[in-house]
């Protein structure tokens, strides 16, 4: 038995919480390594367990999960999340043309081009490289991701007016992207293996109807304590993110619009909104041009390559 981290004691006393409001001595632990700690949610006397039922007072803080009752909030979030993922398996590779609007509060506008390139990687996190085009002053910078089921993901930037590569480490990830609202941890890949999960609800989103999850990212050096995600039931696309920070406040929000599905399987959002609510400003990316099974290999996703790109 280990000691809670800061986080996971945090976690374990709002669902113990929800289970038991009424009580103000519940003990509650957690059991195992960092990286995959797990919450115990409370330890009763046999007497207040047979009152209530053991299924009830273990239960019945939990929002119903989409399936039968022996399924958790958790596994049913767990497995959701991991389904999402499985249905986006199999692209091989992608390249695609990018706009990046930044918005100040006050709605003036600067504009940037980007290309992107994806390999998809079958063993771990898929690659990724960013290539600025325009304005002149962000021409040739490139952003490198190799993106790890475990761990956190190696991240690269090169920056051509000083001729180097620089690697952004895993405690700087929650910093700006180039000035924008996405942060280096944004870009790179929402492992399923990264975060815990919970099943919270149905409800309707738009014209569709969402399932909402909550994923908690194990990772300390994390920019964010938890994350609300919602999907829409018939396809599992990501609708909308929102962001909590550290302080638990809500920080941001990434809405994903107008899908497309390319090669009768693979979905694809062309426009994606970030907006930090304590600034006012937004980042707004429009996609276009995708093509899947290009002539990228694992050459094109080294560090020598950033210093080639075109």
């Amino acid at each position: 038995m280990l000691p809670c981290s800061n986080r996971f004691r945090s976690r374990c006393d709002q669902l113990t919480a929800r289970a038991f409001p009424s009580s103000s001595n519940v003990p509650c632990c957690c059991y195992g390594n960092r990286q995959k700690a797990t919450v115990i949610h409370a330890s009763l006397p046999r007497s207040v367990l047979t009152s209530f039922g053991i299924l009830v007072a273990i239960f019945a803080w939990a929002a119903e999960p989409p399936v039968g009752q022996a399924e958790t909030a958790e596994e049913a979030g767990l497995r959701i999340a991991t389904e999402a993922r499985e249905r986006q398996k199999g692209f091989g590779n992608f390249t695609s043309s990018m706009t990046m609007t930044l918005r100040t509060k006050r709605g003036q506008e600067s504009n940037r081009e980007m290309r992107l390139k994806v390999m998809e990687v079958s063993d771990d996190g898929d690659r990724s490289v960013f290539v600025f085009d325009r304005p002149r002053d962000v021409r040739g910078t490139a952003f490198l991701v190799h993106a790890h089921k475990d761990g956190p993901d190696d991240q690269w930037l090169y920056l051509p007016a000083l001729k180097r590569v620089k690697r952004i480490s895993s405690a700087n990830q929650s910093g700006s992207f180039m000035g924008s609202e996405f942060s280096y941890e944004d870009l790179g890949a929402a492992e399923v293996e990264k975060f815990t999960h919970r099943y919270l609800r149905d409800e309707p989103c738009g014209e569709l109807e969402c399932i909402v999850l909550e994923r908690i990212p194990l990772s300390e050096e994390s920019g964010y304590s938890r994350q609300l995600v919602w999907l829409d039931k018939d396809e599992l696309r990501s609708m909308q993110i929102q962001y909590f920070d550290l302080r638990e406040e809500h920080f941001k929000t990434m809405v994903m619009e107008d899908y497309a599905q390319y090669l009768d399987r693979f979905w694809r959002s062309s426009r994606i909104t970030m907006t930090n609510h304590l600034t006012g400003k937004s980042t707004v990316l429009v996609w276009s041009d995708y093509a899947f099974g290009t002539d990228l290999d694992a050459r094109d996703f080294s560090r020598t390559a950033l210093q080639r790109v075109r």
